[in-house]
């Protein structure tokens, strides 16, 4: 459950410069801050060398079905 100040972040990476950037996860956090250091301690896995977070509210739909 999440609280009304928190936001939802899209976490999006890539492990090559050549790769398309792929959805890898989603966390919530109330600050921009917090959301990249909890989204590089929580999806470290892999040998990313770029993560972009994107809060859901600004992602925009481009084609409906």
């Amino acid at each position: 459950m999440s609280r009304a100040d928190e936001t939802v972040w899209e976490v999006f990476a890539r492990k090559e410069y050549e790769e398309p950037l792929h959805h890898v996860g989603t966390l919530t956090e109330d600050d921009e801050d917090l959301a990249i250091v909890c989204a590089r301690a929580i999806y470290d896995e892999q040998p990313w060398i770029e993560m972009v977070l994107v809060p859901r509210p600004e992602i925009r739909e481009a084609i409906r079905a």
